[in-house]
């Protein structure tokens, strides 16, 4: 499939979170899922905090500037994490800004004039930067991000991961190395620790094309429920499916009237089994 391409472009729908302090890294370390106690200067990690219970409260980026730790997020969840951070900063010196005056933008190349890191996630999902407001145009109504983003199987912070809605494995953090299952306790570690050594991951969202256009966001074979669809762009979506139905379907794979076909990103390294009538 060939990637769809995006323009150098501002997030208008994410903000930057600014975190000084003695020991920034190793507190860090242990509230998130990701590795960041040797972050090294100008390096970038992609985690998540979970909830106690091991659901993801929020995703972000964590860069180390050398002088402070700057965290990309989602704009609509900044509010609750910011919360959640000073919640758990407990007797930490810790200081936390809101960084208005600094803007996320998104590229294909490396930009060498501001902070930019490529996107963990996936090589074709380009550079992250952090730069003053209105260093790059906002294009937030273009889907070609999106797009791209939906095609490779990533999940949006809102659209696809929420607060408090889904398992990191299911949101194939696992697969992505935003879990490091070598590190010691970290909020939600137990319950992400025990779906890895099980592999109780029934649920994992998984990107599809559909014809036509999209009547349902449910995914059926007959009157099964298989999962169901999140983010979408163009003739493409993220749907979280439950891989067990998907292996045991006799009937194709239907969102309302549009035929669904799910696709396997090549990162992907667990097996997802589809009939021949639901592909």
């Amino acid at each position: 499939m060939t990637p769809v391409l995006f323009p150098d472009q501002n997030r208008a729908d994410r903000a930057v979170i600014s975190i000084v302090g003695d020991d920034v890294l190793l507190w860090l370390h242990n509230l998130v899922t990701c590795d960041v106690a040797n972050l090294a200067q100008d390096q970038a990690a992609y985690g998540a905090l979970l909830s106690p219970q091991g659901k993801i409260q929020a995703d972000f980026f964590i860069f180390n500037d050398g002088h402070r730790v700057l965290l990309d997020c989602a704009a609509e969840q900044l509010a609750m994490l910011m919360q959640k951070l000073v919640l758990y900063r407990m007797r930490a010196k810790l200081m936390f800004a809101i960084e208005t005056e600094i803007e996320v933008g998104v590229h294909l190349e490396r930009q060498t004039d501001v902070l930019c890191y490529a996107d963990l996630r996936h090589p074709e999902m380009g550079w992250r930067s952090f730069a003053s407001q209105g260093s790059f145009i906002n294009v937030l109504g273009q889907r070609g991000y999106d797009t791209r983003r939906i095609q490779l199987g990533l999940a949006d912070s809102v659209l696809d991961l929420g607060t408090d809605k889904i398992f990191p494995h299911e949101a194939n953090f696992d697969q992505l190395g935003a879990v490091n299952f070598k590190k010691g306790c970290y909020v939600g570690q137990e319950v992400v620790s025990r779906m890895q050594h099980r592999g109780t991951a029934r649920n994992r969202l998984l990107p599809v094309h559909f014809d036509g256009a999209l009547s349902d966001m449910k995914v059926m074979s007959g009157d099964k429920v298989i999962g169901e669809i999140f983010s979408h762009a163009d003739h493409f979506a993220l749907a979280l499916l439950r891989l067990d139905r998907m292996a045991e379907a006799e009937a194709p794979l239907m969102a309302g009237q549009s035929r669904v076909h799910v696709t396997v990103p090549l990162w992907i390294q667990y097996e997802v089994s589809i009939p021949e009538i639901a592909q």
